[in-house]
């Protein structure tokens, strides 16, 4: 079985991945998005750094990190993952986990369709629609990038008029002005790593401040899901057709369990570190036993 990971550079998940596909007797080729090149009436259809993509010789696609575009290229390099997994190669994620998980608005929509409680949120593109959201969610609020991950690009704001000259500047560049209600979780988060029906690991994320991203400084210690966790983390990854997920989930005082995100690119490095996993050999696993049900 050929392993192919699709990332933006060789970082330390990828080079755990081709750790573990050592171990598991594999090779993995790491290969770049940027690099792919797709063919309608010539052959092969599509290939990447040498690379030919094609469902003549077993594969599996692994979607890591993809790198920063223009419209265009992104939605080429998305086309490329449908035509390939249409063809027969097995691709995880597959190409509409991905799309949706990173689309917080349409990721929150499908969490609150499969009856997964979500912190109070509104969408907006005025300054008045977003003036009244404000007062509407309490006035504080988190203001995200709809599409953004690891926790950069969010404002914590709980002032009117510091609101009022964000949203501004937002309508001026013609952004989308995402305010969710700030959840009271007291600086700290859970993280639920799924793979396909099952939770197979979990951390507790501590932070300084709200912000509990493991890449914005937060640490992690060992936690054990309960059913009603792990059922609700399975949900959620499910919700988002995501077959490897990090479910973010934050305790509300007063609503209980709420899903903040699914994660359809999860890391794993710190999960790994505070449980003793090989989270990297478990992915591995899963994938490699999905691709086989394809063929």
């Amino acid at each position: 079985m050929r392993l192919v990971s699709l990332s933006s550079g060789t970082g330390w998940h990828v080079g755990d991945l081709a750790r573990a596909a050592g171990l598991l007797g594999h090779k993995l080729f790491a290969c770049s998005w940027r690099n792919l090149v797709g063919r309608v009436g010539l052959a092969p259809a599509i290939s990447v750094d040498g690379c030919i993509l094609d469902a003549t010789q077993p594969t599996v696609v692994l979607l890591r990190t993809m790198p920063p575009g223009s419209l265009e290229q992104i939605v080429f390099r998305m086309d490329l993952m449908q035509r390939l997994e249409s063809s027969g190669v097995h691709v995880v994620n597959p190409p509409r986990a991905i799309e949706v998980a990173v689309d917080k608005y349409l990721a929150l929509a499908r969490l609150e369709a499969a009856a997964v409680l979500v912190p109070e949120t509104v969408v907006c593109q005025k300054l008045s629609d977003a003036r009244e959201a404000f007062h509407q969610l309490g006035g504080d609020v988190v203001i995200k990038p709809i599409f953004g991950s690891e926790g950069f690009g969010l404002t914590r704001v709980s002032d009117a008029d510091t609101a009022d000259r964000i949203f501004a500047a937002l309508e001026r560049i013609q952004s989308v002005i995402y305010l969710q209600r700030f959840v009271p979780h007291g600086g700290e988060d859970l993280r639920l790593f799924v793979l396909g029906n099952r939770v197979i690991a979990a951390m507790r994320r501590r932070a300084a401040d709200w912000r509990t991203n493991v890449a914005r400084g937060a640490s992690g210690e060992p936690f054990v899901a309960d059913s009603t966790l792990s059922e609700l983390a399975v949900r959620a990854a499910g919700s988002c057709e995501a077959l490897v997920a990090g479910v973010d989930v934050a305790i509300d005082p007063k609503r209980g369990p709420l899903v903040l995100e699914v994660n359809a690119v999860p890391g794993w490095r710190e999960l790994s570190r505070v449980t003793g996993r090989d989270i990297a050999v478990e992915v591995l696993r899963f994938a490699l036993a999905g691709a086989v049900k394809v063929s």
